[in-house]
């Protein structure tokens, strides 16, 4: 053996007997408390890029490390999941992460496939349009020899797009046609609920109570329909049954219309841009056979819209560049549990801030009608109308692309 080898293979031996000597004094050290545990403080979420395809979320997680010294040595590695009704949207793994001292933010970025939103959504209408978002993060140390979570954060997310449609009020239909005598008939009562959901469309229920005030019965053949989100088309159709309302009688019309949830991945991307906010409208026409004479009717009247909005991370205010002079006049308000009431016209939204531990936080999401009003002509008779119908293989990155 020459002295090369020899001054080699010493050297060699020395390195390795060294480094098992500061694993084990590091494990030495962890184990009787004189090396501090690193901790997660906090996690910050916000959307940023989005396109066709894909929604980036953008995270920075705060390591507190209590020690005198760097914490990495080997280094740190993070785990990263956000669920939304226990469907996995988004997961994404960091490794090598160097913490100094004290406090150290460490940015993530995980990548949601827009595919997943119509599988939310369904869960989200079947669950009487709630939503309960999960973030976990886990953060392992090779050196340490373990792992220690973030704190539990959970957030309720909740709409309400349906309750304004139910309604007492009195509306015209007018026929604007020669030999019709206007109204042609009017629509006393609306109500709509949603219907079953599957994962190619979600069904909404509709029902109306109309009065014929002629002195001839009008026939409805077809009512159609069509439903659009940030003027995304999301739904239109036709039911084909036809009703008969007699002369100076009242009679309810019930119809089935859907959502194609296959369209509502590209409306995610309009209510991203817009801030997480979506303006729902419903149209509808009908054709009519009136006095021998016979008709296609918009009914403008039962035009259905809705603005309502999400916080889905619950940090939306501090982060809108959108906002708008009318939103300069809002009143905030905090109460006694920590709650912050903002109250502006006839918006009202109670938003109560994301907590890093195991509690939960509520976002309730803010919403805009539009209503109608015409004088209501008396009505009598009642009968019962017809009911018609019209009818993941995951892969993570550094990123956390799915």
């Amino acid at each position: 053996m020459g002295l090369t080898a020899v001054l080699f293979g010493g050297r060699l031996r020395i390195a390795l007997v060294a480094l098992c000597f500061v694993g084990a004094a590091v494990g030495g050290a962890y184990a009787t408390g004189v090396i501090g545990v690193p901790s997660v403080e906090g996690v910050d979420n916000r959307f940023a890029d989005v396109n066709q395809t894909t929604t980036v979320i953008e995270t920075d997680l705060r390591v507190s490390n209590p020690n005198p010294i760097s914490a990495n040595l080997s280094g740190l590695a993070v785990d990263y999941a956000v669920g939304m009704n226990d469907i996995e949207m988004a997961t994404g793994k960091k490794k090598g992460i160097s913490v100094g001292q004290g406090t150290t933010g460490v940015p993530l970025r995980t990548t949601l496939s827009n595919e997943r939103i119509p599988a939310w959504w369904v869960s989200h209408i079947q669950n009487g349009e709630h939503t309960t978002l999960r973030v976990n993060a886990t953060v392992s140390s090779e050196t340490l020899g373990r792992s220690f979570e973030a704190p539990k954060i959970a957030r309720s997310i909740d709409t309400d797009l349906l309750s304004a449609f139910n309604s007492t009020e009195t509306r015209e239909v007018d026929a604007d046609a020669p030999l019709v005598s206007d109204p042609v008939l009017y629509i006393n009562e609306t109500s709509a609920e949603w219907g079953e959901s599957t994962s190619e469309r979600t069904a909404l229920e509709l029902t109306f109570v109309v009065h014929n005030p002629n002195a001839y019965p009008v026939a409805v053949s077809e009512l159609g329909y069509n439903i659009s989100m940030n003027d995304v088309d999301v739904g239109e159709g036709t039911t084909q049954s036809e009703y008969v309302i007699p002369p100076k009688a009242t009679k309810t019309i019930e119809a089935t219309t859907y959502i194609e949830n296959d369209r509502l991945d590209e409306w995610w991307v309009t209510h991203l841009d817009r801030n997480q906010t979506t303006d729902l409208r419903i149209d509808f026409y009908a054709k009519l056979d009136a006095g021998g004479t016979t008709l296609t009717v918009p009914l403008d009247a039962l035009t259905y819209e809705k603005t309502f909005e999400t916080d889905i991370f619950g940090n939306k205010a501090a982060s809108d560049t959108n906002a708008s002079a009318t939103d300069s006049s809002t009143n905030e308000t905090e109460t006694a549990d920590g709650n912050t009431t903002q109250s502006s016209g006839s918006k009202t939204t109670t938003t109560t801030t994301e907590t890093t531990s195991t509690d939960t936080a509520t976002t309730t999401t803010e919403t805009t009608d539009t209503a109608t009003t015409t004088t209501a002509e008396p009505t009598t008779t009642t009968t019962a109308g017809d009911t018609t119908g019209i009818g993941t293989n995951e892969t993570t990155s550094d990123d956390g692309l799915l």
